[in-house]
This record gives C-alpha cells, structure tokens and sequence, in this order.
C-alpha cells in the first residue's frame, strides 16, 4: 500500500548554510533557498544553479570542501532569483565559464525585476525570520563579505532542447516552459538515468503545486503543469536530484509519486472546469473539490482550494459575476464603517465574531472582526483576531498558509501593544 512520499520529507525552504554532501560519486549538493548542485567530469565541472547572490559564498564553499575542479558551466534551471542571484559571483570565481538557460529566461528576470519592490515585501513575511536567523548564523561563523544579487543575461539560450557532452559525461537540457517559470527547464542525464527538476513541482517534492503563489505571482496553467510531470516520467529517472532537499531515488517510488501527482492535478482542473460549466461560484468549488485518497498528495507548499481558485480565475479572470461592484473601483470595504454604525458599534460585531469562534467559524468571525477594525482598533476586537489566527494555524500544514498566520498574530499583538500604550498614556494626561 503506497504511503505518499511528502509524509518523510521536509517542506519549508532554508538558506544555504556550510556544509555540503557528496549524493555519489560525482555530484555534489550544496542546500539553500534553492538547492545548488556540481556534477564533476574529467573535463571540469557543471554546476547547476548559483542561489541567492549572499548565498554564493557558502554554495562555493560547500562545493570546494569535496571537489577543487573548476566550473565549465553553470546551467540555471529556471530565472527565479533564488536559483540566478550568485551568478555573478561564480563568473568571477571560474574563468570562461558559459552560463545556460532557457530562452524564456531573459523576459522572467525582466518580470522579477520589475515586480522587485512589490514582491520583496510581500514576500516578507514568510522569509524575514529566516534571514535574520542565517545572518546571525554567518555573522558567528565570521562570515560577512557578500556580493550583491545578480541579473545575469545567460551565454547560452536555447528553445526546446540543448545538448552537449564534458569529459565523457552527457547533459540534456530539456524545455518545460511554464510549469513553474516561462524559462524552466529540467536537466537528464541520460548515461545514469539522474534528473535533476529544479523548482519544477513546487518547493516540496510530493505536493500540489502552487499554481499562484500567495506572495504575488503569475498564474501557472494546470495542464502546463500536468504535462511537464509527463515529461519527467516519460524520462523514466532513477533519481530526481531535486530544488530543495534531498534526491528522490528508486524507478519505482518516482513513477508512483509522479503518477499521483499529474492524476492529481489533472483531477483538481476537470472538477474545477466540471462546476464552472455546472454554474457553481469559485467559493463552493474551493469548498468541495478535494483529491481522492488513492492519489494523494501534500499540501504543505500550494493548496487544492488555492489551486481550483487559481484555475477558475485563470480561465474566467477576476469578475466573478456577483456583484456590479466588482466592476467599479470602490471596495465592500469602503461601507465598513456604515456597518459598524449600523450595528451600534464595534462591541456588538466582537461579540457576533466570539460567537463565531466558539461555533468553529473561523473565517465568518475574521471577517465580522475586519469590519469591526475599519472603525478603530478594539482590545478586545485584537485579542479575538490573535486567537483565530493562532486556531487556524494549528491545522495548517502549509508552509505560506502557516507564515501567514504567524506574521498576522505579530502584527495583531504590536497593534494590541500600540493601543493598550496610547490608552495609559492617555490616562496619565488625564
């Protein structure tokens, strides 16, 4: 009886701290935000992806404490900043060294680029822990000299498939636009049977994808998705070295985790479409849709419900048909404050929202309490809200849902903290 894979392995994404490992005899592993990889040959050495650019210095640290050859090429798996950002640093480090991508990779860093500001902050919250928890780390390590984050524009572009061979060894690089960024690609070596997917299912191995991401991100197409796992399983790997954590090995457990996972995203998209053409809103279908138990898989990285609501809108786009005012520019939010009156104040629409909460409706009382916060913060109003988020977070198992929660009971608790200290001051004048 299967026992799905993502059940014994790690989800959320770390930086790259010191300390490599040798995963056989000639490829190397260097972890971070997204995993860096060198494949030696006799020729020199292909690495595979450089992280973040203050990542590079530990990833080549990493990488000398097993092998001193010098880099031929630097393959990037895809233009996300976590897998080009420490490009700079290795041109500098390797001489002639041809860094490869696929053709989509110069308009990805140009979309990155452009979106910097916006989704640095609202990236934020899931991240800013962890980085000031590893620049500690480096700081006590006596590590302080890191180069900026690169843009780097790639030697080598190709289309549908690149071919080459160094010192005996083969590489293919193969083109899955789309899946996870318009330039993804994945590389196969075909003489050891050894995949390596990058990002290509997400951050996790084993779980649904993240077909829009929380942060801000462009939609990703179900099908596109579904289709670059085929092409993976169609390879017939018996490894995946994959973008965060550690390889997947065995023939078999790979086509059974991969099967699952094209089944289940191919389910999720169908009954998506299925309600949409029944007449069902996007709320019901994120309500009802779920993956049968025989192909299941995780949903600590994207979400079934976000995925089905990501499908529905990339089909359908924003106007939902509910309401004319979704049509216009002035939000449900701008009548808050008429609500709060009519209710007879914000005390009132607290005390529906605790109600909610010991009836286990959660996000029924979160959106009485946003009501309510339109008006003013209430002391009473912040505790609620911090409760809710501290009982939504105990069933959750997905790393952005769960660093959500976490940064708003923060944020709930500073504003709680602000307020009880403008009251006592507000005492003390009095």
């Amino acid at each position: 009886m299967r026992e799905p894979i993502y059940k014994s392995r790690p989800v959320a994404p770390e930086p790259a701290r010191l300390g490599g490992e040798r995963i056989n005899d000639f490829i190397i592993m260097s972890e971070g935000f997204s995993n860096c990889y060198l494949i030696e040959t006799p020729a020199g050495n292909i690495q595979i992806n450089s992280g973040m650019g203050f990542e590079a210095p530990i990833h080549k640290k990493n990488f000398e404490s097993f092998s001193t050859g010098s880099a031929k090429y630097l393959i990037l798996t895809q233009g996300h900043v976590d897998h080009v950002g420490g490009v700079g640093y290795f041109r500098e480090a390797h001489d002639d060294l041809k860094v490869i991508a696929q053709t989509g990779n110069t308009e990805h860093q140009a979309y990155d680029q452009r979106l910097s500001d916006f989704r640095g902050n609202r990236s934020a919250f899931a991240f800013t822990r962890k980085f000031v928890d590893v620049f500690q780390y480096y700081a006590d390590q006596g590590l302080s000299d890191f180069p900026a984050q690169d843009a780097p524009a790639p030697d080598i572009l190709f289309e549908d498939k690149y071919c080459f061979t160094l010192g005996g060894l083969d590489i293919e690089l193969i083109a899955v636009p789309g899946a996870e960024t318009n330039d993804s690609l994945i590389v196969w070596l075909p003489q050891h049977d050894i995949c390596f997917t990058g990002n290509l299912f997400g951050c996790p191995f084993g779980h649904f994808p993240n077909l829009v991401t929380i942060r801000g991100d462009r939609y990703r197409d179900a099908l596109t998705v579904a289709s670059a796992v085929q092409t993976v399983l169609d390879l017939e790997p018996e490894m995946i070295v994959y973008g965060h954590h550690s390889p997947v090995v065995g023939k078999k457990v790979i086509q059974e985790e991969l099967t699952c996972l094209r089944d289940a995203i191919f389910h999720v998209h169908d009954e998506t479409v299925k309600g949409m053409n029944e007449g069902k809103d996007v709320h019901t279908l994120m309500k009802e849709i779920s993956i049968p138990p025989e192909i299941e898989v995780g949903q600590g990285y994207g979400k079934v419900s976000w995925g089905v609501r990501a499908i529905w809108e990339h089909y359908a786009g924003w106007f939902h048909h509910q309401s004319t005012t979704e049509l216009y520019d002035v939000p449900q939010s701008s009548v808050y404050g008429d609500l709060v009156e009519l209710a007879g104040g914000i005390e009132v629409l607290v005390d529906r929202a605790q109600q909610k909460v010991l009836e286990g409706r959660y996000e029924e009382a979160l959106h009485l309490l946003d009501i309510a916060f339109s008006k003013d913060d209430n002391e009473e109003a912040l505790s609620t809200a911090v409760e809710i988020h501290q009982k939504l977070k105990l069933y959750s198992e997905n790393f952005w849902l769960t660093s959500w929660l976490e940064n708003q009971v923060d944020q709930l608790n500073q504003r709680k903290k602000l307020l009880l200290k403008t009251q006592a001051e507000k005492e003390e004048v009095l």
